[in-house]
């Protein structure tokens, strides 16, 4: 803007505020102290403006925003997924993250109801509305009591056979609300030529763990539970054909219009890809 123009703008500015912004001297001008306020308020106000359209810009990208995390309770025992929850945070600092436990069913009802934005998952899922991405297979193994035979001598040093298993009292768990052990449990039991003797029924795995630990039978977990430290619980690995399977999978919904969740489903999938398969 040339002078005249921009001198013509300064007194209409002043005429508006009815205030004087400039003090006139021999050689230039200065501000007044209603001109300094006035220039640090424009000057934040432009800021502002300016942090405005970076922030939405952020949020398009996927890099603001919040996500809600659903996880069934064998997988924070996974190291993927406390791994991939790291990665997030790392790699989006400003996206505000929470996670939700709760069993299969529950999470599906909330991914539907739009109250969580992903979730990982153990049961395989058919719905038109979620899309699910399986990730990572893990073998299942045996929870026995510490003191059990097939826990101590040499026995307790090696893998088991199923069949070694068919005299024994099986605790199922999560059987209504998440049956993928279960029905993983009694498959394998099925294949291996025995129906499985099933005893008391848990809420969730740890209660599972819980009953075992006191003598009260047995019980086909995740690998990963291992990790699960308890007195009176030894873990063995299984042996032979039929060896029962642990899927973890990512569910969200089709179509889903958050970059937030984008970014997740993404970063998820390509560090499945990348997971070392022995870890």
């Amino acid at each position: 803007m040339q002078q005249p123009p921009l001198s013509q703008r300064i007194k209409a500015i002043e005429a508006e505020l009815d205030v004087q912004l400039f003090r006139r001297k021999a050689r230039g001008v200065e501000l007044t102290e209603a001109g300094q306020v006035f220039l640090d308020r424009a000057r934040a106000t432009l800021a502002q403006y300016d942090g405005a359209f970076e922030a939405t810009r952020s949020a398009a990208r996927g890099e603001q925003g919040r996500l809600c995390v659903g996880i069934v309770p064998t997988t924070p025992f996974h190291p993927f997924v406390p791994s991939i929850i790291r990665a997030f945070r790392t790699a989006y600092p400003l996206v505000s993250l929470t996670l939700d436990e709760c069993l299969g069913q529950e999470a599906l009802q909330r991914l539907s109801d739009g109250q969580m934005d992903v979730a990982f998952l153990r049961a395989p899922v058919e719905s038109q509305k979620l899309v699910v991405n399986p990730l990572l297979v893990e073998p299942m193994v045996v929870a026995l009591p510490s003191d059990h035979a097939l826990a101590r001598g040499d026995r307790g040093r090696g893998a088991l056979a199923l069949k070694d298993l068919a005299d024994q009292t099986f605790i199922i768990y999560a059987r209504q609300l998440g049956p993928a052990f279960y029905e993983a449990t009694m498959t394998a039991c099925m294949k291996a030529g025995f129906t499985p003797r099933l005893g008391q029924e848990a809420p969730r795995i740890i209660s599972a763990l819980s009953l075992v630990a006191v003598g009260l039978g047995i019980s086909l977990v995740p690998a990963c539970m291992q990790r699960m430290t308890m007195d009176g619980v030894a873990y063995r690995p299984i042996k032979g054909g039929g060896q029962p399977k642990a899927v973890l999978n990512l569910a969200s919904r089709r179509g889903e219009p958050s970059p937030v969740v984008r970014n997740f489903v993404g970063l998820v999938r390509r560090a499945a890809r990348n997971f070392p398969s022995g870890s």
